[in-house]
């Protein structure tokens, strides 16, 4: 059994372990996982002054969070986690808010529709109408980043894809979150990492990807990001734990994007977990991963 330096990880490990079903309990349906991801978002708190309120873009749902910071003119547009199947703007509330106090910056945080009930690509289509309604409003791509977490940091490279297929404008920069970008789930980490990943099993990832994927290929890059052309995409800041099955993705996607000679930031935080972010009021970590990633989308945005 592994120990951990980090006395507050350690902690937060200990709190999901407490939440995990008794053997022989039944796991939780689809509708209490759904349930659960947006009590969990609903119990933290926002910064002081930031604001949150029902919207709609490019016919999408969504949620506008502006802190009291909030530069003019500056959108993130972040797409939220929850294996294509769950997670929703409430879930995700408090990290995203802490994300926009910490960019300075106004988040559109999208609703996308989930599966099974409407399978791939219906969240790559509800990305991008919401990126072209957010330029028909007058936002500045230069001003403008796509952030997300797990199956929506996925989303956010998907987005980047279909951007360059259709001659859309990239965004100023791309935010990765643990992403889940291989729906193959073929990296040796899926192995040698699923002892000490607490939150993430490949039986889960393999039922999720089948629900989201329906009858297309786990390699189309629009599902699998780590199979597409990233020449041309705008540059990226990907943040991930060492204890993840995930984490291959995320080395795969940084050699990928390097190769296609994109400017790629990879950060592997030392004893972390899938968004561990998503923990702000317990881990020293995770705010200190804010920090740093708001400052580097806070730079690309510029003034």
């Amino acid at each position: 059994m592994s120990s951990w330096k980090d006395p507050e990880i350690a902690g937060v490990r200990a709190l999901l372990a407490s939440r995990q079903p008794a053997p022989g309990e039944p796991l939780p349906t689809r509708a209490e996982r759904r349930a659960a991801m947006d009590a969990f978002g609903e119990m933290g708190s926002l910064p002081p002054g930031c604001l949150h309120e029902p919207a709609a873009i490019g016919g999408v749902k969504a949620e506008r969070v502006v802190p009291i910071n909030a530069v003019e003119g500056r959108r993130i547009l972040y797409l939220h986690g929850g294996g294509y199947t769950g997670g929703s703007p409430r879930s995700h509330r408090p990290m995203v808010a802490r994300l926009a106090e910490a960019a300075r910056s106004a988040v559109v945080s999208l609703d996308y529709r989930l599966a099974p009930e409407h399978p791939f690509p219906a969240a790559v289509d509800d990305a991008v109408d919401a990126y072209r309604a957010l330029l028909a409003e007058g936002v500045w791509p230069e001003r403008m980043i796509v952030a997300g977490d797990s199956a929506g940091g996925g989303l956010a490279l998907a987005l980047a894809l279909k951007l360059k297929d259709e001659g859309l404008p990239q965004p100023a920069g791309l935010f990765a979150i643990s992403p889940w970008a291989d729906l193959t789930q073929a990296h040796a980490t899926y192995e040698t990492k699923a002892a000490d990943d607490p939150m993430l099993t490949r039986e889960r990832l393999e039922e999720a990807a089948a629900e989201y994927l329906g009858s297309a290929d786990a390699k189309n890059p629009l599902a699998s990001p780590v199979f597409g052309d990233f020449s041309g995409v705008a540059p990226m800041l990907i943040q991930v734990g060492s204890e993840e099955t995930l984490l291959g993705d995320s080395l795969l996607l940084a050699e990928r994007a390097g190769h296609a000679r994109v400017e790629v930031r990879l950060e592997v935080w030392p004893e972390m977990i899938h968004v561990w972010h998503a923990f702000g009021g317990q881990l020293g970590a995770a705010r200190r991963a804010i920090r740093t990633a708001g400052a580097w989308m806070d730079e690309r945005l510029g003034g």
